[in-house]
């Protein structure tokens, strides 16, 4: 009898295992057998660190790629180009533990009002080799400003969430921007 009950189970595995393996647009796509509980397996993970925006010096991390001859540099249309270092610590020595990689643009022709799109790329301990994605907007002025995590890779695979920001310092003289990001994730 168990062995009989054996065969039914392997004989009912094989039957849903080709019916949700077969192809439903020739090699384009497929769906997979497996039915997992994701809730059980999502983790929620908070991450606190500094962005160093530096136009000025030796080794800028930011450097004007378009915009509006003449004008200043927050200008409507003005974009970016960034490779800033994301620290632990808000002082420039601090260490690093990633990079904040990407463009942003002032996208607001009534104020401050960047559009952001990057990737923090983590460099440190567990999370090396992992990023989340940013796309949003970021309005200068605010104290404390949101923008969603729209995805991630490595750890932060299917990662969705929100950053908070604010300025930490800011110099007119050099335009160096230290940023503070709190950001909430959770991803598998």
């Amino acid at each position: 009898m168990a062995c009989f009950l054996v065969q039914i189970l392997v004989l009912l595995y094989f039957t849903v295992f080709l019916t949700f393996c077969s192809t439903t647009n020739g090699k384009f796509s497929e769906k997979s057998p497996m039915i997992i509980s994701t809730k059980r397996m999502e983790k929620m993970t908070r991450l606190r660190f500094y962005f160093h925006d530096i136009p000025s010096g030796q080794n800028p991390t930011n450097m004007r790629i378009a915009g509006p001859e003449k004008t200043t540099a927050d200008s409507f249309g003005s974009t970016f180009m960034v490779d800033s270092p994301l620290t632990e610590e808000p002082e420039p020595n601090s260490k690093l533990v990633g990079r904040a990689q990407g463009v942003y643009a002032f996208a607001s022709q009534h104020d401050a009002g960047l559009l952001m799109v990057l990737n923090f790329a983590f460099l440190e301990g567990t999370y090396n080799g992992s990023a989340l994605s940013v796309l949003g907007r970021s309005p200068v002025f605010d104290n404390v400003r949101e923008m969603p995590i729209v995805g991630g890779s490595g750890l932060f695979r299917f990662a969705r969430g929100y950053s908070l920001s604010k300025t930490i310092s800011s110099s007119q003289k050099s335009r160096n921007v230290v940023v503070e990001y709190n950001v909430t994730v959770v991803h598998f």
